[in-house]
């Protein structure tokens, strides 16, 4: 198929598997929450009896915490369970990059990869996530210690100096081979289900005959030697 082989080339030519998909025109910077939060009552803060006894029981527990060993052992099989991290980038034009990666690759492994897809590789840009807005600049972090596991959403910007950035948007910031990868799986997962196997064609067959059996009433009667009238 040729959706599934373009897939397959461009995993092979960027050294991992790669989507792209184009999201609904909106925003691209959130709400402000703070706005939404309302101010508690007075009464609301004030430490209640109840308050102190749930405290003392913290305390209590709190000798029953499990040691350093026993933690690290829990993180381990926690890790170990998660075989990949799928980030999507997103760019100014709502076009997403979706990538997979390993939970133990850092996130410079993004950026090595962001510099093979863009269009305009030789522009400064940077990373960041949302909200609050943070530039993302501690790149020798593996996926799973930055909290990007099982996936998590980047945001792509140019870093240019103010009145440039005209010269960024012009046209797609993914190169055209990326961009022709839009809505290929999304084609695959459509066509793959219905799709009948040429080797297993349906055939009938005829349902089995059964061997026409004598009415048990046609077998003689035979009586037992040992019986007597």
């Amino acid at each position: 198929m040729e959706s599934s082989a373009k897939l397959a080339a461009a995993k092979e030519k960027f050294g991992r598997e790669i989507r792209v998909f184009e999201t609904a025109t909106a925003s691209s910077v959130p709400p402000d929450v703070s706005s939404n939060v309302s101010e508690e009552p007075e009464d609301f803060y004030e430490f209640t009896p109840e308050d102190y006894y749930r405290l003392l029981g913290t305390k209590k527990e709190a000798k029953h915490l499990k040691t350093k060993k026993i933690r690290e052992a829990e993180e381990a099989a926690r890790r170990a369970r998660i075989t990949k991290a799928v980030i999507r980038v997103r760019f100014p034009d709502n076009y997403i990059l979706e990538a997979t990666f390993h939970p133990s690759e850092t996130i410079k492994s993004l950026l090595d990869l962001l510099v093979k897809v863009i269009a305009r590789p030789e522009l400064p840009f940077y990373i960041y996530t949302t909200p609050p807005k943070k530039q993302i600049k501690d790149f020798s972090q593996d996926f799973y210690s930055a909290g990007f596991i099982p996936g998590a959403v980047v945001y792509f910007s140019n870093d240019l100096p103010k009145g440039d950035d005209g010269a960024a948007a012009s046209g797609s910031y993914l190169q055209e081979e990326v961009m022709s990868l839009q809505g290929l799986d999304s084609m695959i997962e459509k066509m793959e289900p219905g799709e009948p196997s040429r080797d297993e064609s349906p055939t009938t067959k005829p349902p089995p005959s059964v061997p026409d059996q004598k009415p048990a009433a046609d077998k003689k009667k035979i009586k037992p030697k040992w019986l007597k009238l």
